[in-house]
């Protein structure tokens, strides 16, 4: 049997086991749901049969480190390939484009590359490692998926491969390679929606009203990029499937969220930069409404404005976000990927609208997801040694 590993640490998905709360005689906070875990014990108490036959040297490398990483890492891949699709987007602009536009087309291709063979690099390595989790540590696994925060995480991974294949430099959306690559990672997605609709649907303890949270639109994301990548390869009916569930799943999980019962939120004080989400859901279904009607009409634009109006909504209220940026922690990540959808749709809007200030709009969140996005891989970096 693996030797078991028993330590306490603080993720920013977090797995259900027993909530502690502070005491505090003079003061009454609302207490999380039951459903709701701020801290988790990643002890180590089943192992499949697999892990049992790793050499002692292997099983005490590998099992340390697969036990505390979770689903929420993806957040990183998310933002490296969303700014990936956003630098492709700006290097390649249309004939007509403004001057503004015209002058980020002067990007070096070479930094494409290179910003894309790091995406494909850190979502390799991610990957393998929740591979060999969901091998060796099954039942943490099992842990996720019964989260109602981190189960929203499973979209991560296929987001995120979808976003790299639409900026794949190596074959266009038009050849078998794009269609069978789209084929393996929007079934997982479509899986996924199937069973996790179907749970708010119908089952009591699951019902969306009772688990909702900002991590939620991920699934509706992960929808909207199954759509955007499917309308590229000229697949217009398959498309809008992606985008029906999306949008409708949108609006019920955006009233939803609004209609919360105060002291009955879902989101511990921690997770707080998940609800950037709110500008990303937006923001990307006007980007797959854009890729399926072939221009940014009155719905695509409804969809931008709608997140351009939420953006400083959040960015207003610092105060929010004051205690999870006390230290860091992955769930930063989240203030990145919302910021460069964002970008990547005023993109499309400069160009519909082809005005000055549409197109000093799109440098300026282009400039700030960029600048983020770079920090946070800064952070990263100088906090990965003690752990994320």
């Amino acid at each position: 049997m693996c030797k078991k590993h028993s330590q306490t640490t603080t993720f920013s998905i977090s797995i259900p086991t027993t909530t502690t709360m502070p005491d505090k005689p003079t003061q009454q906070t609302p207490s999380a749901p039951p459903h709701v875990q701020l801290t988790i014990n990643p002890t180590i108490t089943s192992q499949t049969t697999l892990c049992q036959k790793l050499p002692p040297l292997v099983k005490s490398i590998i099992i340390p480190v697969i036990s505390r990483f979770h689903a929420g890492y993806f957040s990183i891949t998310l933002s490296l390939c969303w700014q990936t699709l956003l630098w492709k987007t700006l290097r390649e602009p249309p004939e007509n484009a403004h001057a503004y536009r015209r002058m980020l087309g002067a990007l070096p291709s070479a930094a494409f590359i290179l910003m894309w063979s790091l995406s494909l690099f850190i979502l390799v390595s991610l990957s393998i490692l929740y591979i060999l989790k969901c091998a060796l540590l099954t039942n943490m696994v099992k842990q996720e998926y019964l989260n109602p925060i981190s189960v929203n995480y499973l979209f991560a991974p296929w987001i995120s491969w979808l976003l790299l294949l639409q900026t794949t430099p190596f074959f266009s959306p038009k050849t078998i390679y794009y269609v069978i690559f789209w084929w393996v990672f929007v079934l997982p997605i479509f899986i996924l929606d199937v069973i996790i609709y179907g749970q708010w649907l119908t089952k009591g303890k699951r019902c969306l009203s009772k688990v909702a949270n900002p991590a939620s639109q991920l699934s509706v994301i992960g929808n909207f990029v199954g759509a955007r990548a499917a309308a590229e390869m000229g697949w217009r009916e398959s498309a809008m499937v992606m985008f029906t569930l999306g949008i409708v799943h949108y609006l019920v999980v955006f009233v939803t969220l609004y209609q919360r019962l105060s002291g009955n939120s879902c989101m511990p004080v921690m997770l707080r930069p998940v609800m950037f989400l709110f500008i990303a859901a937006p923001s990307m279904g006007s980007l797959a409404w854009d890729s399926i009607s072939g221009s940014f009409d009155c719905c695509s634009k409804m969809l931008f404005y709608l997140s351009l109006f939420l953006f400083p909504s959040l960015v207003s209220r610092p105060n929010l976000f004051k205690k999870s940026m006390k230290k860091f922690n992955v769930v930063w990540w989240a203030y990145s990927y919302p910021l460069t959808v964002l970008a990547l749709a005023s993109t499309e809007y400069a160009q519909e609208m082809k005005t000055g200030v549409a197109h000093l709009l799109m440098i300026i969140l282009s400039g700030v997801s960029v600048l983020v996005s770079f920090i946070l891989m800064l952070y990263t970096a100088l906090n990965t040694s003690g752990g994320v």
